[in-house]
């Protein structure tokens, strides 16, 4: 079986790259990472952690203590300094296309990381805010919004594949890509024609690329727009996320990828994350109480004796998780417990509506929008009215994550609020924890995000879920193992 390196940019938290890792063909996993690129501190540390963990066949018992809060993350690298050094060569911590980090000195990284013979895989996507609908909104009223660069951050990517002609490249985006203009032009046709000609950022003769897509057979001049979008939801991931992903195959290789295959039935929330541990909120800007929201509750619901005494979790709690899905891939028999599983505060006046909205829910299966909430419980903010009155997207800001069917998608904007991550339990009345919404994500348990909470909220937001990466994967392994046997063939 021949191995592959990944070279992997905008790696984010490490979703694609975990997901390329985790795949494996009898036993084996045929591709490595070489070197992973990210601009931010607290992802990068969550992506040297995971490199740290991969370099062993069975991570040490020392690394599950660090896990559960027994030792410092300097004492766990200490202890295997030799794993600890292959991990921060992998993981780098630079922003591309900034000064600080030319072109020249990311190529001579990456070169570090590979030898002249080995055939290698790039992976990755640039920063999406200027791709995203509501990015481009508030963008729209700089004057230099066509200046930004974050829309010509693709070239960087561009240059790599003209730099080291990867026999393949995944390329991800939001679907905003699509339809965003740079200079009056569609930008998503410009990034078509640039892939399949890469020499053009740095003039070299060099390979051209077909750009296929993952969800259908068409051949690739057949293709329109939409069929590079990948509806996460039909594919088993627990989470409607739709993204713009390009496959692109260097045009020496003969072989055609398979498109990814429809799973029968979709995952649920309750499938993904209703085995974690039952929590309840606690209070922002204010002494935190239980008593002070849970009496209320048992008022209007005798069933809250059913929770007594919940706690509200920590970056390690010892209660034993049994996910009921894909269980080989999320469980981990020696983690002994739950990591990143911590509710955030909420003001006492949103814990009102989470539990009147959360009970609607359950009983109209749909989250209600605003109009359908008593006066007294709408948000005291000057536009819900006209939010109301217009049914526009503002006027579902509290939403809840329905227990029968995927969760909306995961974004980055988690960060700031859970007002659209709304827990489907009243009885836990709360947004979603880091660990939930990495479950929906579909991160291994075993995966721990560094950094204060709002930052592990942020990388989760930000990731492609890695169970899509590792199904990306086994088509990209099934292509080029195909080659490998065609070319041996005709060698022989």
């Amino acid at each position: 079986m021949k191995n592959f390196k990944i070279i992997d940019l905008f790696a984010g938290p490490g979703g694609l790259g975990e997901g390329f890792s985790g795949y494996s063909k009898n036993g084996v996993n045929p591709f490595k990472i070489a070197v992973s690129i990210e601009k931010d501190a607290f992802a990068h540390k969550t992506l040297t952690l995971r490199s740290f963990f991969r370099q062993f066949k069975d991570a040490p018992i020392e690394y599950y203590q660090y896990l559960q809060n027994k030792i410092s993350r300097e004492e766990l690298l200490n202890l295997y300094p030799d794993e600890a050094q292959a991990a921060y060569d992998e993981a780098w911590l630079a922003e591309l296309g900034s000064p600080e980090f030319p072109h020249e000195t990311v190529v001579e990284k990456i070169k570090a990381c590979l030898t002249a013979e080995e055939e290698c895989i790039l992976i990755g996507g640039p920063p999406c805010q200027a791709y995203s609908l509501a990015g481009r909104s508030a963008m729209n009223k700089k004057e230099n919004f066509e200046d930004d660069p974050r829309h010509t951050l693709y070239r960087e990517y561009l240059k790599i594949i003209a730099e080291f002609k990867p026999a393949v490249f995944v390329m991800e985006n939001v679907k905003g890509i699509l339809s965003s203009k740079l200079d009056g032009e569609f930008i998503f046709d410009k990034i078509l024609e640039d892939l399949r000609i890469p020499q053009k950022a740095n003039s070299k003769k060099n390979e051209t690329y077909t750009i296929f897509s993952l969800v259908t057979n068409k051949m690739p001049e057949d293709l329109n727009k939409r069929d590079f979008i990948i509806k996460a939801e039909d594919y088993g991931i627990p989470q409607a996320r739709h993204r713009v992903i390009l496959l692109g195959i260097r045009n020496d290789i003969d072989s055609v990828p398979s498109p990814l295959r429809k799973v029968e039935e979709q995952v649920s929330v309750k499938d993904a994350i209703g085995d974690l541990p039952k929590l309840r909120s606690g209070l922002s800007k204010l002494e935190d109480s239980y008593c002070n929201w849970a009496e209320e509750i048992r008022k209007f619901n005798h069933k809250a004796d059913v929770y007594p005494n919940l706690s509200r979790g920590a970056e390690f709690i010892a209660e034993k998780a049994n996910p009921c899905f894909y269980k080989e891939w999320f469980y981990d028999s020696k983690l002994m417990g739950v990591v990143n599983h911590e509710t955030r505060g909420h003001m006492s006046s949103d814990l009102h509506r989470y539990y009147y909205i959360a009970t609607y829910a359950s009983k109209e299966r749909v989250s209600p929008r605003l109009d359908k909430l008593p006066l007294e419980l709408l948000p005291q903010h000057k536009n819900v009215k006209q939010a109301i009155k217009s049914k526009s997207l503002f006027s579902d800001r509290f939403k809840v994550q329905m227990d029968f069917k995927p969760a909306t998608t995961i974004t980055s904007h988690i960060s700031k609020d859970g007002h659209y991550f709304i827990h489907y339990d009243p009885m836990q009345c709360r947004s979603l924890t880091v660990r939930e919404a990495a479950r929906l994500q579909t991160f291994p348990d075993n995966y721990k995000f560094e950094g204060p909470r709002t930052a592990q909220y942020h990388q989760v937001g930000n990731a492609v879920p890695p169970l899509l990466a590792k199904q990306i994967a086994e088509i990209v392994y099934k292509l080029l193992d195909a080659e490998c046997n065609r070319v041996t063939k005709i060698k022989k």
